[in-house]
């Protein structure tokens, strides 16, 4: 026996119970991986052996419990291996399973150390651009109004009405017309609201005209927009696209002319009072984002004052042949490496290897305390153990010393 195996089981000992200790350490990081270290013998021509050295340190990426948060920005990766992709402000890539974010003062999403979540942004159309994945910036901008083009309403005339016996139509002369209702606001070109009512007149039998009114000013120079007709049924057959059309209408704020379609297809004439079942339309006013979620294909859906979402942008996540290849950076990211392969980036999601995000929660560590501790106390006994062969060669050593 020399001194060199028990130093070198001192050593491997001690990296051992540094593994353990960090584990320990970390079983409350985000994300955190638990790692182990693995020991190898050393012969070097030797057959008895000269000790054992340390050979790596392996890392357990088996997924974390996942845990609920209050926060939007908190996002688990769920049932892959996928990682989070982020890049610092000079350009250089790291990856990581810590999903706690944050928004800086520029939009940006952000950890906890500056880094920026990458993905796709949102094109001008609203939809994800694509290409080469970059950082996630949610501007508060204003978002731009949209005049409206399309109006959806959907009614049931009464089918007792008689028709009324004072004319002309005057919208501010109820004897004239048998039913009005609201179908507006609709909005200009710079996002104004106006209001605009439709009135129908009861003209013969399954007959109506329509008549209408903007801002309490009447469409059409006071002539009615379209003729209603039914069937026996009480099924609309004229027009027969089903819609009329209103304006164009001028503004005195500087807004442009508007033109709008109103689509009554299944308007009915019953037996039943007069009634609205269905109303909508596609403009809407200037809106200010309120709030943002990520949702499980990592798009980002904004939401803003003036009721309206948008996508924002896409998280992607990256995955690796390799992960145990990747090089640990600290503060909860790793670098890629030759020995980890290239990173496999793409779109979470249902049926992606990288998995999908869950919002509103967090990754825990895998750390298993129980099992540490237990790992603990091994490690303790092995050093221990190492440790007396030192000792025991030193009384060899000192009796061989007083042989006179």
């Amino acid at each position: 026996m020399s001194f060199s195996q028990g130093i070198s089981g001192l050593g491997v000992a001690a990296a051992n119970l540094d593994v353990i200790g960090n584990n320990i350490a970390n079983s409350g990081t985000v994300g955190y991986k638990s790692a182990a270290a693995t020991f190898q013998d050393v012969y070097a021509g030797s057959r008895v052996g000269l000790g054992a050295s340390v050979s790596g340190v392996t890392q357990n990426f088996t997924q974390g419990v996942t845990q609920s948060s209050t926060r939007p920005l908190d996002v688990a990766i769920l049932n892959g291996d996928g990682f989070f992709r982020l890049a610092s402000t000079s350009g250089e890539v790291f990856y990581s399973r810590n999903g706690q974010f944050t928004r800086d003062k520029d939009g940006y999403i952000v950890n906890a150390q500056g880094l920026r979540l990458t993905g796709y942004g949102a094109n001008a159309s609203g939809g994800i651009s694509g290409g080469t994945p970059g950082p996630i910036q949610i501007e508060g901008g204003m978002m731009a109004p949209k005049p409206t083009g399309n109006v959806t309403a959907q009614f049931n005339l009464d089918a007792r009405s008689t028709v009324p016996a004072k004319t002309p139509f005057s919208p501010t002369d109820a004897a004239t017309y048998n039913y009005p209702n609201a179908i507006g606001p609709i909005y200009d070109s710079l996002g104004n609201p106006h209001d605009v009512a439709v009135y129908f007149v009861k003209t013969a039998a399954n007959t109506w005209s329509v008549y209408g009114t903007s801002d309490g000013a009447p469409l059409n120079g006071g002539a009615a927009l379209s003729t209603l007709s039914f069937d026996a049924k009480g099924v609309m057959t004229a027009p027969a696209s089903g819609k009329l059309n209103i304006g164009p209408l001028n503004f005195t704020n500087g807004a442009s002319p508007l033109t709008a379609s109103v689509d009554l297809t299944g308007t009915t004439q019953f037996g039943s009072a007069n009634g609205m079942s269905k109303l909508g339309q596609d403009g809407y006013k200037s809106g200010e984002l309120t709030a943002f979620s990520i949702n499980p294909d990592g798009t980002i859906t904004g939401k803003f004052s003036n009721e309206q979402t948008r996508l924002l942008g896409q998280v992607v996540l990256s995955s690796f042949a390799n992960p145990n290849g990747l090089e640990p950076k600290g503060n909860n990211v790793w670098a890629e490496t030759q020995a980890s392969g290239n990173a496999l980036t793409g779109t979470p999601g249902e049926g992606s290897k990288a998995g999908s995000l869950a919002s509103g929660a967090l990754e825990s560590s895998n750390v298993d305390l129980t099992s540490e501790l237990v790992n603990l106390i091994v490690a303790q006994r092995n050093y221990q153990a190492n440790a007396q062969t030192v000792k025991t060669q030193d009384q060899v050593m000192q009796t061989l010393m007083n042989i006179r």
